[in-house]
């Protein structure tokens, strides 16, 4: 199946800004974290067509996936 992911902040650091990736059925956000290197504690937005949900949100095809890590301010 195919999704999109979007990165936001600091995640594009040294990755992308939006990518289209190809992932087995059944795969789940915590999949797209791990193949990203970032852990479940680092976001703090997880969005998929919109809709906030954990990592163990299961994908379907053409899904679109938001991650936000924490933005600091002060």
């Amino acid at each position: 199946m195919r999704v999109t992911v979007k990165l936001f902040a600091t995640f594009r650091d040294g990755r992308f800004k939006v990518e289209e990736r190809d992932l087995p059925e059944g795969s789940r956000v915590l999949d797209v974290l791990q193949s990203l290197n970032i852990t479940p504690e680092e976001v703090a937005i997880c969005l998929v067509n919109g809709r906030d949900v954990n990592e163990q949100h299961v994908i379907k095809n053409g899904d679109t996936i938001a991650l936000f890590p924490p933005v600091g301010g002060g």
